[in-house]
């Protein structure tokens, strides 16, 4: 009696085990399709506030490209965005991977202008600690707009690093690892940015692929 009281047992625990993970595959699915709209969204939000409209007189969603360079801190294709004014090139922005952060990988935006000048940084994704390392966002803190309008000199600009390692930008309060893995990634990035602004505005690179584009309203 009590063997078939635990095969009974089991074979219940095996059913609602099949249950659960259909359902959380099923809502997986249902919620797949809007997640990937709100960061659509998102994106352009992000792009319409670091390339405003008064710079760029193309669709920045559609211009959208894929390139591959380990620069922007992954190995993956990552989106180039090119805008262009009257014909003529008025910034590059690229979705860029900070690998290096306390919680993980954090996603970013980095935007700038055909002299190499930042126009903007914008934080896409992260998982950093909630109070602490969530200031790299623009809803918990301006610190992330402390790029803006800077540039970097060369791969030895020691100014591109956070006050406690002898830098320019500030460090957060009990939160170091978060700011110095942004700051690094930001001038990588912008550096590569910067040496190949004219081939990434001509280069014949693949498409982004987009199953809607939506439109967001500049902020």
């Amino acid at each position: 009696m009590a063997t078939k009281t635990m095969q009974k047992n089991g074979l219940l625990l095996a059913l609602f085990a099949i249950i659960a993970t259909f359902l959380v595959l099923a809502v997986e699915a249902l919620t797949e399709d809007r997640i990937k709209a709100q960061q659509r969204a998102q994106t352009l939000r992000s792009l319409n506030e670091i390339i405003p409209s008064t710079l760029h007189d193309n669709d920045l969603y559609q211009s959208c490209r894929l390139i591959q360079e380990p620069a922007l801190g992954t190995s993956e294709p990552t989106a180039l965005y090119r805008a262009f004014n009257d014909d003529r090139r008025s910034a590059l922005a690229a979705e860029i991977i900070a690998p290096n952060g306390y919680s993980g990988a954090i996603r970013l935006l980095l935007a700038i202008d055909p002299n190499g000048t930042v126009l903007g940084v914008r934080t896409l994704e992260h998982q950093e600690t909630p109070g602490l390392g969530d200031k790299i966002e623009t809803q918990k803190s301006d610190w992330i707009r402390s790029f803006s309008g800077k540039r970097v000199r060369s791969a030895d600009d020691k100014r591109w690093a956070v006050q406690r390692d002898g830098g320019m930008f500030d460090q957060f309060t009990g939160a170091t690892i978060t700011p110095r893995a942004v700051v690094q990634a930001v001038k990588r990035a912008t550096l590569f940015l910067q040496q190949n602004s004219d081939t990434l505005f001509a280069a014949d690179l693949p498409r982004c692929q987009q199953e809607q584009v939506m439109e967001v309203s500049d902020e």
